[in-house]
């Protein structure tokens, strides 16, 4: 894990942010320690509390951790309907960090991960949790990304197409790592259904790529206010149904078996009764945004045979010496969990 140290030199981002900023009496900066992608760096300057977004440190792929695309994307929502932090600045100097960055306005409130505040605990509260991430989600779908300069921010065309086989060819490279220790057979079989079941066409718009609760911020009052949706470092042109697939992915149901895999990674909270079935999810964004889903079991099995891509690869890396991490680890078992869902959503076992 990188250190403060390595991701900042605290007296050239002051001299940064006094470029952008009033004069200060107070300046700290803190690493945030959660993610696995984009460094998150907490400001505090002044009575302004700020954070700066820098990739990690050392070779990073060519558009992996792009965080000047997550910039542009924050940038032309500000003023829409899409709740989004207020950008400050972005530097492409890497003589300031020795990378690009971009700075914005951090939000209070919480991030919900594996726990709801106290403040949500009643079932009026938690209904509108639900109804807060669907509508945010309907805004990000429906936003006119020409109008907002996004006109070419991807390739919507044969996006899900594309999807199918990213990941597929993840874990064919995953596998020439993994095989040797065990065999995930099930998600050659999840992989075919899908390349066979993939729609010709299918709408475009601004899709956020990693949309689930832990990436918003829900303000510090009642009731629940969704006040900014985070962590757009995938968002792209695409299917906004496979925005909806990974949200329902991440929500589990009160009928669900949850795997102990999901317990890692999911707000397995989420399963009370007071809380939004999947099906009402979708219900609501069929009225928020006047589209039909009715496939809504590929765009599910979409969503969980990419967590299982991640995970296979999170486990070659383990098996290279690549990372000690225990939850890379923990996909030995995890990924086969993940790929028996999967066939369980495909074949009907697992309804909304």
């Amino acid at each position: 894990m990188p250190s403060e140290s390595d991701l900042v030199d605290p007296e050239r981002l002051r001299e940064f942010l006094a470029g952008y900023l009033d004069e200060a009496d107070s300046f700290d900066v803190e690493r945030h320690d959660q993610g696995f992608s984009n460094e998150t760096l907490f400001v505090e300057w002044g009575d302004r509390d700020l954070v700066v977004r820098r990739p990690p440190p050392g070779e990073t792929a060519d558009t992996a951790h792009d965080v000047m695309r997550e910039y542009r994307v924050v940038d032309a929502l500000q003023g829409t309907d899409v709740p989004v932090p207020e950008t400050i600045a972005a530097c492409e100097d890497t003589d300031v960090m020795g990378c690009e960055f971009y700075v914005m306005a951090r939000l209070p409130g919480d991030v919900l991960r594996f726990s709801e505040p106290d403040r949500f605990g009643t079932p009026d509260h938690r209904r509108a949790i639900g109804a807060e991430m669907v509508d945010t989600l309907a805004a990000i779908h429906t936003v006119d990304h020409e109008a907002v300069g996004l006109g070419d921010f991807g390739n919507p065309e044969g996006f899900t197409q594309r999807q199918v086989e990213r990941w597929t060819d993840q874990i064919e490279w995953a596998f020439e790592e993994t095989t040797e220790r065990r065999e995930v057979p099930q998600l050659r079989e999840v992989g075919d259904w899908l390349a066979e079941n993939a729609p010709d066409e299918h709408a475009y718009a601004l899709v956020h790529g990693d949309y689930k609760l832990d990436n918003v911020v829900f303000g510090p009052g009642t009731p629940p206010e969704l006040t900014g949706v985070l962590d757009w470092e995938m968002s792209t042109l695409g299917d906004p149904l496979c925005d909806l697939g990974w949200l329902l992915f991440f929500w589990p149901d009160r009928s669900d078996s949850i795997p102990t895999i999901m317990q890692t990674v999911a707000p397995v909270f989420l399963a009370n009764d007071d809380y939004h079935s999947r099906a009402e999810l979708i219900e609501r964004y069929e009225e928020a945004t006047g589209v039909e889903v009715t496939n809504q079991r590929f765009y599910r099995v979409l969503a969980v045979y990419k967590m299982a891509a991640l995970g296979e690869m999170f486990y070659a890396r383990y098996l290279m010496g690549n990372s000690d991490s225990t939850f890379y680890a923990m996909m030995e078992d995890g990924v086969p969990a993940l790929a028996e869902q999967a066939v369980e959503i495909m074949e009907g076992e697992q309804p909304l």
